[in-house]
């Protein structure tokens, strides 16, 4: 029941910015149902969790254009091909979007966006004794606004939705693994 399904064809269908479609056709080993996919080829992705040796952790906010407003969120984006593995790319991103640099970056958890139809991984990075140390060195287009909030600051904004984006929330359960910031949840029942 476990055995990976065999792809019976492959076609690329286009080819945009930041990621590719292609057309699978497969087949399951064990029942010979036949299945047309259609998947998303993009590169991975990195979040970094900033946090300042004051304790602090270092958010952004920017205009998200498929949710029409501007979000909180992490410094992140896509690990490019001249970045050479996912933690280049954290200490790229962190100092682009940031100005910061951090003494010691430490994976702390990777997850799979929507392995449904994805084809990348997100891997999180916690950026330990983060300091301003240059301007921000944005992409084209990106306006990014820098804060710094406190650990109870970050829980209230995970609480309350003001950080929904889906990835960053996964960033921050790596994190309250490791001790940080997450929200404190109440597990009495919902009301309707």
């Amino acid at each position: 029941m476990n055995r990976p399904w065999k792809t019976l064809s492959s076609e690329r269908l286009a080819r945009f910015e930041i990621f590719s479609v292609r057309a699978d056709r497969s087949v399951s080993p064990d029942t010979g149902f036949e299945k047309e996919w259609t998947i998303l080829e993009t590169p991975d992705w990195v979040n970094v969790i900033p946090r300042t040796p004051e304790g602090k952790i270092v958010l952004i906010r920017q205009y998200r254009p498929g949710a029409g407003r501007h979000t909180v969120e992490i410094p992140g984006g896509a690990v490019d091909p001249e970045d050479g593995d996912p933690m280049e790319a954290a200490r790229r991103e962190l100092l682009e979007e940031t100005g910061y640099r951090a003494q010691r970056l430490v994976h702390i958890g990777t997850v799979e966006p929507n392995p449904a139809f994805q084809t990348n991984r997100c891997h999180t990075y916690l950026a330990e004794g983060a300091v301003r140390i240059a301007e921000q060195d944005p992409d084209p287009g990106e306006e990014i606004e820098v804060l710094e909030a406190g650990e109870e600051e970050v829980r209230r904004m995970l609480a309350d939705g003001t950080i929904t984006h889906a990835l960053v929330v996964a960033a921050f359960f790596w994190h309250a693994l490791r001790g940080g910031a997450a929200p404190r949840v109440d597990v009495s029942p919902v009301e309707e």
